[in-house]
């Protein structure tokens, strides 16, 4: 009876992170790590993983978990008819090769460095989708063959550098590209399975042989808090996206503004208060 006390709250802790995060997931498009990160590192913490591989399980699970989320929300927009496949497998590819280099290049940087590039760019996004007027189009002076490589490749990249399973970048850009916010979203859900799936692989392989993880490790990424999560995860994302479509455009950019700005608050505050 003890043990069951003992573990109910972290339990609660676990359904809760996945039911916010599979719902932001398919409300926003985003894949929910901005929730799942922190709800793990606590959990992990509390069941005294050391400190120095905590945020390793909590990202790499996270990331893990984003896998079956990007597919369940992507699945019910596709429904919706709002992915846009052809985007899909055109940017595909490079998302893939810019998810991979963005892992190894994570694993140089200081987590500063990342926390603080994170802020800004979420910061600046936010202003644009919360701007009152009809939002800045940066893009509207290139051709869209000439963002095939660039924007897809730096898309992939910084989503796997900052953990995040592309939304929080690629629905802004898509936007911006003149697509419907509905159409940016779903899509968005789709290129998080391409940036989610090879961060979480290389989190496996780079944690297998760690002898300080506990048992039901899979490298860095946490077999148990996943089998809790993932599921949960993958049932709230179709509630999320009808959520979603039963907002207006500038409902939904309002929510998802409001939603980056404070992401960005908290991380300048990890920042300066640390």
């Amino acid at each position: 009876m003890e043990l069951f006390l003992e573990w109910f709250p972290l339990l609660i802790l676990l359904v809760t992170a996945g039911a916010l995060g599979g719902g932001l997931a398919g409300m926003l498009g985003v894949g929910g790590g901005i929730i799942y990160v922190p709800a793990l590192d606590l959990v992990f913490s509390l069941v005294g993983m050391e400190p120095e591989i905590s945020m390793h399980s909590a990202v790499a699970t996270s990331l893990a978990i984003i896998v079956p989320t990007s597919i369940s929300s992507s699945l019910a927009h596709h429904k919706r008819d709002c992915v846009e496949l052809d985007m899909v497998r055109l940017w595909g590819p490079t998302i893939l090769l810019g998810s991979i280099i963005g892992v190894a290049v994570a694993s140089q940087l200081k987590g500063t460095i990342l926390s603080l590039g994170f802020g800004v760019m979420t910061l600046l996004v936010a202003m644009n989708m919360l701007l009152p007027n009809r939002q800045i189009n940066f893009f509207r002076r290139y051709r869209v063959p000439s963002l095939g490589f660039a924007v897809p490749f730096g898309l992939g990249g910084l989503s796997s550098m900052l953990g995040v399973g592309g939304g929080t970048f690629s629905v802004p850009i898509l936007t911006m590209l003149n697509r419907p916010m509905h159409r940016a979203v779903g899509t968005a859900a789709a290129f998080g399975l391409l940036i989610s799936l090879p961060g979480a692989i290389s989190f496996i392989v780079s944690g297998w042989s760690d002898s300080r993880l506990p048992i039901a490790s899979w490298g860095y990424v946490n077999l148990i808090a996943m089998t809790i999560i993932a599921p949960v995860t993958v049932l709230a994302a179709p509630m999320g996206a009808g959520v979603a479509h039963r907002l207006g455009q500038r409902q939904l950019r309002f929510v998802f503004g409001f939603f980056l700005l404070v992401i960005s608050i908290r991380m300048f505050l990890k920042i300066f208060l640390s």
